[in-house]
């Protein structure tokens, strides 16, 4: 568990039984296991590559290893279930044998792969589509009660980035959360975390509207909030940088999201992530 000092309220989630306390940001790590990622598609492919930077994320300080076995970025397909799950199983055997400590999310938004991978150890579901690209999940996550990461996205991988529109984008998430929280807790679900979904079907205006409105979720939902800005175009168009020149970016982002609520870090980069709580933790016994 992350040892730092809280920002704010203390509340946990329960992740295979073991409830992990928020009363400090955690840090989740994001291994990639797809050909085709933003930042580092195709270099963990292999189970032998994926396992050795799980055990990195890990000796870092992630909290939580955030598995991906598809691609999200603009213009992707919707991976098949079945096709999904032949990337997932030998990565999450691996593992489960080589680094049992771990606590192990699965990014996906097919309720199959969900369910085999929870009941294969996975502790956290994370779904870029807060349960509506697969009608299944959301009873699925109600009957297993498996945490779940709600994420908001407009449209789909696709075609999410085909010109945004939105009257109000804070209202609109806001919105969405509390429709999908309300269906979730119909089904019996428990442990749900939200996420904006930065870079998901918004523009550069509208992730830095989302952004600023941190504080307004946090103070609005009593569930934590995850936050991934990490190396994405938010930062890149900004700064005009490619995303492997954007970990300073990153940083001074992750910086701010801490300061105005968030719960959860979703990085690729562990190490410097750790660090900035640490600094931040310190500072506020000063404050």
């Amino acid at each position: 568990m992350a040892k730092d000092k809280a920002f704010y309220r203390k509340k946990s989630i329960n992740l295979g039984g073991e409830l992990l306390e928020l009363d400090s940001p955690l840090v989740m790590g994001i291994l990639n296991i797809n050909a085709d990622s933003f930042f580092d598609g195709g270099a963990y492919v292999e189970t032998a590559a994926a396992v050795r930077q799980a055990h990195k994320l890990w000796s870092e300080g992630a909290d939580i290893i955030d598995i991906g076995p598809a691609s999200s970025k603009p213009g992707s397909a919707l991976i098949d279930p079945q096709e999904e799950w032949k990337i997932v199983a030998p990565v999450l055997e691996a593992l489960k044998s080589e680094l049992p400590q771990a606590r192990l999310s699965l990014d996906t938004y097919n309720a199959a792969t969900a369910e085999k991978a929870f009941a294969a150890g996975v502790h956290l579901i994370n779904d870029i589509s807060g349960g509506m690209i697969d009608a299944r999940m959301i009873p699925f996550i109600g009957e297993a009660k498996a945490p779940y990461v709600l994420m908001h996205m407009q449209g789909l991988p696709e075609n999410m980035q085909h010109n945004p529109r939105y009257e109000n984008v804070v209202k609109e998430v806001a919105y969405f959360f509390s429709k999908q929280l309300e269906a979730l807790r119909k089904q019996g679900a428990v442990d749900v975390i939200l996420d904006p979904g930065f870079g998901f079907g918004k523009s550069l205006e509208h992730n830095y509207e989302l952004f600023n409105a941190l504080p307004y979720f946090k103070s609005l939902f009593d569930e934590p909030l995850l936050v991934g800005i990490s190396r994405k175009s938010m930062i890149n168009k900004v700064l005009d940088i490619a995303p492997a020149e954007a970990l300073n970016g990153t940083t001074v982002l992750n910086s701010l999201a801490l300061e105005r609520g968030a719960d959860i870090l979703r990085v690729h980069d562990v190490k410097e992530a750790c660090e900035v709580r640490k600094i931040l933790n310190f500072s506020q016994k000063f404050a």
